[in-house]
């Protein structure tokens, strides 16, 4: 019995291979200046205007779990806290602290610097095709998958 020939070379692969390696990369550098991913992506979208643990969770794609973990560690390290909101009390905004504004500022240099690095194995004329290809690839085949269904609660 053999395998089927592939007709197109394997993208999912490639993309996960890429992917991965420069998300430990990225991961590595961030870590000399306290922060991961999650947290950088998190801090820079908090600061960019008020929202909700909700809004960001959505931004950083992190569900709600792993985005409460999040924060909490922002806390910890007194880069934001958590605050109501000022349009709805119930809700909590994450607001960030100086301290978080500068280790976001810090971090964002840091981001930059990696991906200008995994950029610089291409050549220079292909680079911005390159990043445009890959955000027309995430917005054409960004799938939400199954939705959740909502019950009406029971009174």
């Amino acid at each position: 019995m053999s395998a089927p020939e592939r007709t197109e070379r394997d993208v999912t692969g490639l993309l996960n291979m890429a992917g991965h390696a420069l998300s430990n990369r990225l991961a590595a550098a961030l870590a000399d200046v306290d922060l991961t991913p999650r947290m950088q992506c998190v801090l820079v979208h908090a600061l960019e205007e008020e929202r909700t643990q909700i809004q960001l969770a959505a931004l950083a794609d992190l569900d709600k779990t792993t985005m409460v973990s999040t924060v909490d560690d922002l806390e910890q390290r007194g880069y934001a806290e958590r605050k109501p909101a000022a349009t709805d009390r119930r809700a909590r905004i994450i607001a960030v602290t100086e301290k978080g504004r500068l280790a976001a500022e810090e971090g964002q240099r840091i981001v930059d610097r990696v991906h200008a690095d995994a950029l610089s194995s291409l050549p220079t004329a292909a680079r911005a095709a390159f990043v445009e290809a890959l955000g027309q690839l995430a917005d054409t085949t960004r799938d939400a998958g199954p939705q959740p269904v909502r019950r009406a609660r029971g009174r």
